[in-house]
């Protein structure tokens, strides 16, 4: 499977980004949340965005930071959803914590959420 995650992946639609908001449903792990939304209309299975509170993190270069970081554990461990599920989604992953993560914190929880989306997915599937 190809790891990157390219400009065909990203969630940058306002209108899908406000339906995720209010439609969509939620995993957490904390400071990690996901919120996802089944979508019909998509050219990639899923499409993906992350976001980290202004409120919390005052410094944009400390916003950027975690979003980077989040990206990039997004990109290693994609490959856990995207081979086990059918369907396309839309993904929302928001930083709730208010300190400064590690990599490998955020590696964890990445992994953490995905395979509890995953679980969630194969459970609806089944009924």
């Amino acid at each position: 499977m190809n790891q990157s995650f390219g400009k065909k992946e990203k969630l940058k639609s306002k209108v899908l980004i406000t339906k995720i908001f209010d439609e969509g449903k939620g995993i957490s792990s904390f400071p990690l949340k996901l919120i996802y939304l089944p979508v019909t209309t998509q050219t990639v299975s899923f499409k993906t965005g992350v976001t980290v509170s202004k409120r919390n993190f005052k410094s944009a270069v400390d916003r950027n930071r975690i979003k980077r970081l989040l990206r990039e554990a997004y990109r290693l461990n994609k490959a856990l959803v995207f081979n086990n599920t059918q369907g396309n989604f839309a993904f929302l992953f928001l930083y709730l914590g208010k300190d400064m993560p590690s990599f490998e914190q955020l590696d964890h929880k990445m992994k953490l959420v995905l395979n509890k989306f995953k679980l969630q997915i194969n459970e609806k599937n089944t009924q």
